[in-house]
């Protein structure tokens, strides 16, 4: 019986820890869609940068545990009890309800849609930091690093980032830990780059659009363009940059990458630009995608 109770009484105390890093998570992911430094929010917020970086870190006060377990046995969600409004419309109840139900890509649309209809913050505030999105091959890295380069900002490899974060390539992360594992250290590293970086030129890996946080988070705090190439001219790129494994099976490559392209199309749409380098030299591309910046500056 004595083992049951510490069993229970440890995976209470885990679960309160899980929470509180959730919320750590969710209090940093608002401060970096932001663009704000801790010292800012801090300044804004009159909470000491010593007590954000406690919150941030999973190890915020017991108080908000124990406001949780008084939502808990009302029944009633955390949210209701922090909101400073008296009740949400129906209307806003019923809305939410229907938007959790969405898989991530319908999420991003219905999200485009609402902006669209009711607006959304200027993208020209998002102007100092420069995202490219894009299939391997479209172009990112070479047109980022001249762009990085002509503007006099840091250039930042995303993929770089992660395996720097984690210590062994990004293949490796894949195949011993899994897709989730990456997510994670690419959102993590994105964070840490906005956070850092008031200007800077990003390179995002192809699959960053899939993951509709990482992808919210990315459209929220840079200007994004979408470097977009032919499925053609991507694999003729990547078997120059060396890797001859689309070589094998070409045709069912060709396949794959035609339909990961179709995929992924309404996600990529969802730039604020777009830079289509089919049949293009670098340096054409180049241009347009200076002109482009210097238009939207």
């Amino acid at each position: 019986m004595m083992a049951e109770s510490s069993q229970i009484a440890a995976d209470s105390l885990q679960e309160e820890h899980n929470y509180l890093q959730q919320l750590g998570a969710r209090v940093r992911d608002a401060r970096t869609r932001l663009g704000l430094s801790r010292k800012a929010l801090a300044g804004k917020s009159s909470v000491s940068e010593r007590y954000l970086a406690q919150l941030e870190s999973g190890q915020g006060n017991i108080s908000i545990l124990l406001l949780r377990q008084v939502a808990a046995a009302l029944d009633c969600p955390l949210t209701e009890l922090l909101s400073e409004r008296d009740g949400h419309p129906i209307e806003l109840t019923l809305l939410i309800q229907y938007l959790e139900k969405l898989s991530p890509k319908k999420l991003l649309q219905a999200k485009a849609i609402l902006s669209s209809a009711f607006g959304e913050p200027d993208p020209q505030s998002r102007r100092n930091r420069i995202a490219l999105i894009g299939l391997r091959g479209a172009g990112k890295s070479t047109l980022g690093r001249r762009l990085a380069g002509s503007l006099g900002v840091p250039f930042v490899e995303l993929d770089d980032e992660i395996e720097r974060e984690s210590g062994i390539p990004s293949s490796e992360i894949f195949s011993l830990y899994g897709q989730q594992a990456y997510r994670r250290f690419e959102k993590r590293c994105l964070e840490r780059i906005i956070e850092h970086h008031e200007q800077v030129v990003i390179a995002a890996g192809g699959g960053l659009v899939t993951e509709a946080p990482t992808y919210e988070l990315l459209r929220s705090a840079c200007y994004t363009v979408w470097i977009k190439a032919s499925a053609e001219e991507h694999m003729q790129r990547v078997i120059a940059q060396g890797d001859m494994r689309p070589i094998t099976g070409r045709e069912e490559a060709m396949a794959d990458l035609r339909r990961i392209l179709a995929e992924r199309n309404d996600l990529y749409g969802l730039a604020d630009a777009v830079i289509d380098t089919s049949n293009k030299t670098v340096d054409a591309s180049q241009e347009e995608l200076q002109n482009m910046y210097n238009i939207s500056t």
